[in-house]
């Protein structure tokens, strides 16, 4: 089966990209398409843009499933309109492509930020309220695939929306907040009885090959979760005890976390800097962020770690074991 991966530079799509050519995969090549070169399979990567249409509908010739993973991502993107540039418009171009190309399979990956913040355990058909314009253009997004496959219901169009992604070499939130569990700058405010959907890169992938050979018809979306989710007093227990660390239990009251986030703020505002704490970021510490993905655990798939398998090989992998080569992704 031919795979073309566009985007798959970047910290998910490498590990796909890992996963699908491994020895007990199956009968696959890949092909990689993306704006940046590629750490680890430059051999198979051509440097293309996604928004760029004779580039997608040459590079995508002879292939027989498409993942798009190419998107702007970052909360900082200026201007905004790069969003929809990227993440509507290549979305635009690929459908084009594969059609050219006689292709009628797609796996799209968009995000739990569609159902916005703070909504009581959305499943897939939660009604879209995103918050910012990643979450929007990536409904922008998804709602072009499905007018597609309106027109074209014999092909198979699948959509991913992924919680936020944890795994070896990935330097955003959870990261942060591994790092400084583990270097002891980390205190507890409110309860800790907080829950947060999280899901390690190697399930996440896993699901897409598991999609690649099992989900062959229609027009099918799901959220991905690792469950069962952890509350935070249960996950830096964990990281204290894969890390065999004693971590402080101290716990600081929510208002008085918000007072110092609160200065933080001022500081941040009267030096121009971006400081790591902030009255946002305790807000949405303390809240739980929770999504429904008992969907894509019906289906058959079976995940082949655990979370807290996941969160064990990430921490041993950045803490106990670090790599020389300092190969990281960056992400929110």
């Amino acid at each position: 089966m031919r795979i073309a991966v566009i985007g798959g530079s970047g910290f998910i799509g490498t590990r796909l990209i890992e996963l699908l050519r491994h020895e007990d995969s199956g009968d696959y090549t890949c092909k990689n398409i993306d704006i940046q070169p590629s750490h680890f399979y430059n051999e198979i990567t051509t440097l293309g843009d996604v928004t760029v249409q004779e580039q997608i509908d040459r590079e995508l010739k002879d292939v027989d499933v498409v993942v798009l993973l190419a998107a702007k991502h970052h909360d900082n993107i200026v201007p905004t309109s790069l969003y929809y540039e990227t993440n509507v418009g290549g979305m635009e171009v690929t459908l084009k492509a594969m059609e050219r190309n006689g292709i009628k399979r797609l796996i799209f990956f968009s995000s739990v930020a569609v159902y916005g913040l703070n909504k009581p355990n959305p499943d897939e058909n939660f009604p879209p309220d995103p918050f910012n314009h990643y979450g929007r253009s990536k409904w922008e997004a998804e709602q072009v695939a499905l007018r597609w496959w309106e027109k074209h219901p014999d092909w198979n169009i699948d959509i991913i929306r992924p919680t936020v992604t944890f795994g070896e070499r990935n330097r955003g939130n959870v990261y942060n907040l591994l790092h400084q569990i583990q270097g002891g700058k980390f205190m507890m405010v409110g309860k800790g009885d907080n829950h947060k959907s999280m899901a390690y890169v190697g399930n996440v992938v896993a699901f897409v090959k598991w999609m690649i050979e099992n989900v062959t018809e229609g027009y099918n979306v799901y959220n991905y979760v690792d469950k069962p989710d952890m509350d935070m007093n249960s996950l830096v227990e964990h990281v204290g005890t894969v890390l065999g660390k004693k971590i402080p239990t101290l716990h600081l009251p929510y208002w008085l976390g918000m007072i110092g986030g609160s200065c933080f703020d001022c500081i941040a505002a009267l030096t121009g800097r971006k400081l790591p704490i902030s009255s946002v970021r305790v807000r949405k510490f303390c809240a739980s962020t929770v999504f429904d993905s008992s969907k894509a655990h019906s289906t058959g798939f079976n995940a082949p770690f655990t979370l807290a398998e996941g969160l064990a090989r990430t921490l041993e992998f950045e803490f106990l074991h670090p790599q020389p080569d300092n190969i990281v992704f960056v992400s929110e």
